[in-house]
């Protein structure tokens, strides 16, 4: 698996009768640099403020909330749809500053144990790695407590730095589908990269 990130141990929880919570403990997952946490609504004044600060980035990609009501309608699909998993992803030497997200959607369970991610990082993440190290999180948590087999990320082909970041992961290159989703008023081509859990003890 080609520079492939992780594995970060999941945060666990204070001692009990501790002195309470530590400023890690809303996270999942801790990596060096960056933790995982779920969306909450009190996190939609710093979001969409990335998300307007990022748009020429994002643009024709990815089109995440810029505003209180569209990150609302956004976070409420992501809370209340069990088939979906929304993670931000957070600067620990920071303050915890959102630098981007990581998304699992379309879970399927049964025989299929599999899920579609959707990411992004915000203008003042870029080039440092953090969504890099962000998604070995990612996968450690799908393959680890999610109990998922296999991840699936749909990308247009003119994506270079999406790419470069999915093959960093151990991703592979499955296959290409015409007119695959609908994005920015047309239906876009896509690459489908995907990756399995390893198999146990390799």
């Amino acid at each position: 698996m080609p520079d492939a990130p992780g594995p970060y141990p999941s945060v666990p929880g204070p001692p009990s009768g501790g002195p309470g919570p530590s400023p890690d403990a809303a996270y999942l997952a801790l990596g060096p640099r960056v933790g995982l946490r779920p969306f909450s609504a009190d996190d939609a004044e710093e979001f969409t403020a990335r998300a307007r600060e990022s748009r020429e980035l994002h643009r024709p990609w990815l089109f995440p909330p810029c505003t209180p009501e569209a990150y609302a309608a956004y976070t409420g699909v992501l809370l209340g749809e069990p088939a979906r998993v929304g993670l931000l992803v957070c600067e620990r030497g920071e303050g915890g500053r959102i630098a981007g997200f990581v998304n699992i959607n379309n879970i399927v369970r049964g025989a299929f144990r599999s899920g579609a991610l959707g990411y992004g990082a915000f203008a003042h993440a870029t080039g440092r790695g953090l969504l890099t190290e962000a998604l070995g999180l990612v996968l450690d948590h799908a393959f680890g407590s999610l109990g998922l087999h296999r991840l699936e990320a749909n990308i247009q082909p003119g994506n270079a730095a999406s790419r470069a970041l999915v093959r960093r992961a151990g991703f592979r290159l499955e296959g290409f589908s015409p007119a695959m989703l609908f994005i920015d008023g047309a239906w876009r081509d896509h690459e489908r990269w995907a990756i399995t859990a390893p198999e146990p003890g390799a």
